[in-house]
């Protein structure tokens, strides 16, 4: 008789390997993703969310969604082609270490390489670059994103973190929760801001018309972001963003929904951009955190790329300088 409340594998069909766990009668009404989480295990929920997804879990013999509810008595599947996929570390894709101890990684990230792995972005991501960089990382359990804190967009460039260890990770999820990591954030923007400082607090949630977008939506997150201008130029305007929140997109969607989207962003606005500008202008220029090894406050900074500083500079009709006024100094101050 069983004692503890572990899911019950019925039996693994011969040939697939894929594995098939009955819904026990005390996991009637959880949320897919939930119940693997917490009765099947191996993954955190983000990760069973990711694969679910990818369409490797199938509930009652047809692909899912992670919200939808499981009965007693359900038959859940997971190909064994999605499970434990074991990431091949990359040394050929370059890593630009801001900073480094026995918790915590800061990376300056380039534009166009992707956090983890994901459906369409399986190779060369960052996390294959910090697996070759710093083996321990490695998930045994095939985890997709070991040691990642939060993410940064494809085409957003600068600054982000990781955990080194399991410890580390859970310390800094935690400050974030209680908004005691500040991360600061260069955009160039469409029109003239007519405000010099400002805060938009608007609910996000995922777009129900087109899957990949996020959108502002009553039933959302809350989603909180301030921001101050730094330089107008007519038809654009440079703006010092502070996330109050991390949502998906919350920058270009917070902007967008203000009338100023990204310039060159073609998912939430236009794409308009000025001359020289191949990406939207975003980059995570600023880091404030508390290392979890040491206590130290950390405050990094990162300047804004070539690609990004160059078209600003044709804007204001000079060579490129730093951009911005009145940023913290980085360094770092013992509390």
């Amino acid at each position: 008789m069983s004692s503890g409340r572990r899911p019950l594998i019925q039996h693994q069909p011969h040939g697939r390997g894929d594995t098939v766990y009955r819904v026990p009668p005390y996991g009637h009404g959880m949320r897919l993703d939930a119940y693997l989480a917490k009765l099947v295990g191996e993954h955190s929920r983000a990760e069973w969310q990711r694969l679910i997804q990818a369409g490797a879990v199938l509930l009652r013999g047809r692909p899912a969604q992670p919200a939808m509810r499981v009965a007693a008595g359900d038959a859940v599947i997971v190909r064994q082609t999605a499970q434990h996929v074991l990431l091949t570390p990359d040394p050929s894709i370059p890593l630009d270490v801001v900073y480094a101890d026995a918790a915590l990684i800061v990376v300056n990230k380039p534009p166009g390489l992707v956090v983890h792995p994901a459906p369409g972005n399986e190779e060369h991501t960052l996390v294959h670059a910090l697996l070759a960089r710093f083996p321990e990382l490695h998930d045994p359990t095939g985890g997709q994103r070991p040691g990642i804190v939060h993410r940064l967009d494809k085409d957003t460039s600068g600054l982000i973190m990781i955990g080194r260890t399991v410890e580390a990770v859970a310390a800094l999820q935690a400050q974030m929760q209680a908004g005691e990591v500040v991360k600061r954030y260069y955009l160039l923007v469409l029109g003239d801001i007519a405000a010099g400082e400002g805060m938009i607090e608007a609910p996000i949630g995922r777009d129900p018309r087109f899957r990949q977008r996020m959108a502002v939506r009553a039933e959302g997150r809350p989603a909180l972001t301030r921001f101050w201008v730094r330089e107008r130029f007519g038809r654009f305007t440079f703006v010092e963003a502070e996330l109050a929140t991390g949502r998906t997109h919350q920058l270009r969607v917070h902007f967008a929904y203000i009338g100023h989207p990204v310039a060159g962003d073609k998912l939430y606005g236009s794409g308009r951009r000025p001359p020289g500008l191949r990406r939207q202008f975003v980059h995570a220029h600023y880091l404030r955190v508390r290392s979890p090894a040491t206590g130290a406050v950390l405050e990094l900074e990162a300047p804004l790329p070539p690609d990004l500083a160059e078209p600003l500079a044709q804007l204001r009709g000079s060579p490129p300088t730093t951009a911005g006024t009145g940023e913290p100094r980085a360094g770092s101050t013992q509390d």
